[in-house]
């Protein structure tokens, strides 16, 4: 695997001569600053490759290139929407960066309600309180018809906590479900979102796939004539939000995707913690089901608490996912395959400085280099083990 770092641009507050010395190679990131919907100029990407190679580096994935909303509630006038994400496709691949990571979440991309979880060791981490959630769609941003989405325990959990709640924290937890996390494609008001999420308003599952293969139709053969591959990036957490459809959190959702085009451009990032907080995911079973349309690779570990609709990130090789037999599954793919594909930590534990300095939430320098140096020795192992057990075949 390419061990690769995502690093947000130079407004970034962990350099790129800082990602130098963690040992990556590969630069996973994007040009955050152009407005969604908006074809990315080439000289523009020519220049910040031009600025990662100038450190050192080599930029292998971009994530992400925001998909429109109009394109995933089908609205009139999508396709320009979709012809300027295919023509930014071909940008960035005629400057050599061919490997796109996306998603098709409604409204939200990744969700947390807590950005500095403390844990028993001091540390911080991201954390998804369901009760926190809950309290948030119905008593703060009164979402219309929320109250069908819970049972009258979920109601009376969520009216306790949210009386427990001081304004300050009802306005951190508004900010940090609407106020858009790092990589999220838009942020909102209270006002705004509840007219995005009435923009939904007849749109399920199926319309949601449709509208998927839709825009796969349209940009898979400019990647296809790229050379380049997109990789859909599972939902997070997988599990319907604010009533909205979501249709990548399954093996299934993932195997119904790939049928929607057989080009290998029409691939997957397997991302091991938002995977990881449904049981149902197996996930060395997901990658042996993917095998070559698996493009990249997000490796963390997110830990369900006693109510498992909560949940937290948790050390790179602890929580609930077997992250052994994970590195273990995508070695064997790359194997097989002949490809090597671009991996990062992800959502590192704020430790040691990271927790008197500035860093973007879920992306300290000092948690994340602990979790690289952790899945760096575990591929280490897994290679030399897989070498000798070959060879005593």
């Amino acid at each position: 695997m390419i061990e690769s770092w995502r690093w947000f641009g130079p407004q970034d507050p962990i350099s790129l001569r800082d990602i130098r010395q963690t040992g990556a190679r590969g630069i996973v990131t994007a040009l955050h600053d152009i407005p969604n919907g908006t074809f990315w100029p080439e000289e523009e990407i020519a220049s910040r490759r031009r600025m990662i190679e100038a450190a050192g580096l080599e930029w292998v994935v971009t994530e992400s290139i925001p998909v429109h909303e109009d394109i995933k509630t089908g609205a009139p006038g999508w396709e320009k929407w979709a012809v300027n994400w295919a023509e930014t496709v071909r940008a960035l691949a005629r400057q050599g960066i061919r490997t796109i990571c996306y998603n098709f979440m409604p409204v939200l991309d990744w969700t947390r309600t807590d950005l500095d979880y403390e844990l028993e060791d001091g540390a911080t981490a991201l954390r998804f309180e369901f009760a926190a959630y809950a309290a948030f769609d119905l008593f703060i941003l009164q979402r219309e018809g929320a109250e069908a989405d819970y049972d009258a325990a979920d109601i009376a959990l969520a009216e306790e906590r949210f009386a427990r709640m001081s304004i300050e924290e009802r306005d951190r937890l508004t900010a940090n479900i609407i106020a858009g996390l790092p990589g999220s494609e838009e942020s909102y008001t209270l006002e705004t979102f509840r007219d995005r999420l009435a923009s939904y308003c007849g749109i399920g599952r199926e319309e949601l796939f449709r509208n998927l293969q839709n825009f796969l139709e349209i940009v898979v053969p400019a990647a296809e004539e790229e050379g380049a591959v997109l990789a859909i990036h599972p939902d997070d957490p997988p599990r319907s939000l604010f009533g909205l459809p979501r249709i990548v959190g399954s093996l299934g959702d993932l195997q119904r995707i790939a049928g929607m085009n057989p080009s290998m451009a029409n691939g997957f990032t397997v991302c091991s913690g938002s995977l990881g907080v449904s049981a149902g995911n197996n996930i060395p079973e997901i990658v042996d089901a993917l095998g070559e349309r698996i493009h990249f690779a997000h490796l963390r570990a997110t830990r369900r608490e006693q109510d498992p609709r909560s949940f937290r990130e948790d050390a790179h090789l602890e929580g609930d996912v077997d992250m052994v037999a994970i590195i273990r599954a995508l070695r064997r793919m790359e194997r097989q395959t002949g490809k090597w594909i671009p991996m990062r930590p992800d959502h590192g534990h704020r430790i040691l400085n990271d927790l008197s300095g500035t860093s973007t939430p879920g992306y300290p320098a000092i948690g994340r280099l602990r979790g690289l140096a952790e899945l760096r020795g575990v591929t280490r192992a897994v290679d030399i083990l897989d070498t000798v057990e070959a060879a005593a075949e």
